[in-house]
């Protein structure tokens, strides 16, 4: 019966070819999480501007996992990291790629991480902040994204003033191009693209926040987990997470470890 039941299955078209699909992607199609921004980061998924659809390092990878396993794909697109992440207990993605902290961490559980993330501020054209110690100072309107790990780390680096949240990337472009706020706190790849669109505009030395982007997976499947864990390794040997980079524009950035 058991042959019989393999032969079938080799048969059957979409069936899983890697025995992990029933623990990570019980459904039959993989569900990945994305945050989808205006800038590439190895977090952040784009649109493209043809087909609308995301692309990006996650997507990449997302793509490269379902192939692994053998079943379809379907990416779950959100508006930010948080949203993200609480996700992930509604059931909503069998995988995801988010920055690792500890609120995250009592949500989701992580596997290793592919890429090393630093959080810094930029300010605008013309802005007389040179230093991230400058940033700290009353008056100044500090900007983040709600629900982020940088957006928290921010907010406890801060003493003197605090951090204004907003949903998605997209408005901080809007506050740091209209002179609205006068530091935007994102990760510094993320600032890089963002900086790209805003001429005079400048990314601050140094950093508030430094951790890594892992994949993840909602609490309670430890056979998903570890399937995961071994595919993020892997893709790290093999040059899957280079060439996801690469493809991003983000050949400077390395790969985690």
């Amino acid at each position: 019966m058991k042959f019989v039941a393999g032969l079938l299955c080799l048969l059957v078209v979409g069936c899983a070819a890697n025995p992990a699909a029933e623990q990570v992607a019980p459904g039959g199609t993989l569900r990945v999480g994305v945050g989808v921004g205006p800038v590439p980061s190895a977090f952040w998924a784009t649109r493209d501007p043809a087909s609308g659809e995301p692309r990006g390092v996650t997507v990449d990878l997302a793509k490269a996992m379902a192939q692994d396993l053998g079943v379809p794909l379907r990416l779950v697109v959100y508006a930010n990291s948080g949203e993200v992440t609480a996700g992930g207990p509604k059931n909503e993605w069998d995988v995801a790629f988010m920055p690792v902290d500890d609120v995250r961490a009592r949500m989701v559980d992580f596997g290793p991480a592919y890429y090393l993330t630093e959080s810094t501020y930029l300010v605008p054209a013309g802005s007389p902040i040179r230093t991230l110690a400058e940033v700290d100072r009353a008056g100044v309107r500090v900007a983040g994204v709600e629900g982020t790990t940088t957006a928290r780390s921010a907010a406890r680096s801060l003493k003197n003033t605090q951090v204004k949240t907003y949903r998605t990337a997209d408005e901080l472009f809007e506050l740091a191009r209209t002179g609205q706020a006068d530091a935007i706190a994102l990760g510094r790849e993320s600032l890089g693209g963002m900086q790209a669109k805003l001429p005079g505009s400048r990314i601050l030395d140094g950093h508030f926040q430094a951790t890594g982007t892992a994949v993840a997976v909602p609490k309670g499947r430890p056979a998903a987990l570890a399937y995961v864990s071994s595919f993020v390794e892997k893709a790290k040997k093999d040059g899957t997470v280079r060439k996801a980079l690469d493809g991003a524009g983000l050949k400077n950035s390395p790969v985690a470890p």
